[in-house]
């Protein structure tokens, strides 16, 4: 099944109305304003709509956290990052910067041990 994820109302509406089926994955600021009306709409034309406000992301290693973090951030979801990695392994100083990028985009460092649900991977 594909997924086209809709990064304003518009895109969304222009896939929905293609009747092509598939799902249509809401990811902008006020996709919570749009999420019942489109999902009905979808509903009507044979596809499925979803939006989530949290993004399960499984971080593989140093490396794929700190380039993670350091891109522009594309989603308006809030990312919770389990590292499946020993945090240790970056320097003090490079933690510190990593948290303060989360908290500056509303994410969170988390232990790997405390993932149960993966919707992205960063490696």
């Amino acid at each position: 099944m594909t997924i086209f994820v809709a990064h304003n109302r518009a895109s969304a509406l222009e896939h929905i109305n293609l009747r092509r089926g598939g799902t249509v994955d809401l990811d902008y600021e006020t996709a919570w304003q749009d999420a019942l009306e489109l999902g009905r709409l979808g509903e009507a034309c044979g596809v499925s709509v979803q939006f989530r406000t949290i993004e399960y992301v499984a971080v593989r290693s140093p490396d794929a956290l700190i380039c993670g973090l350091r891109a522009d951030k594309l989603t308006f979801r809030q990312r919770h990052l389990y590292c499946l990695f020993d945090l240790m392994e970056l320097p003090e100083a490079c933690l510190d910067e990593l948290e303060a990028r989360a908290v500056q985009h509303g994410d969170y460092i988390l232990a790997g041990h405390l993932l149960r649900e993966t919707t992205l991977i960063w490696e």
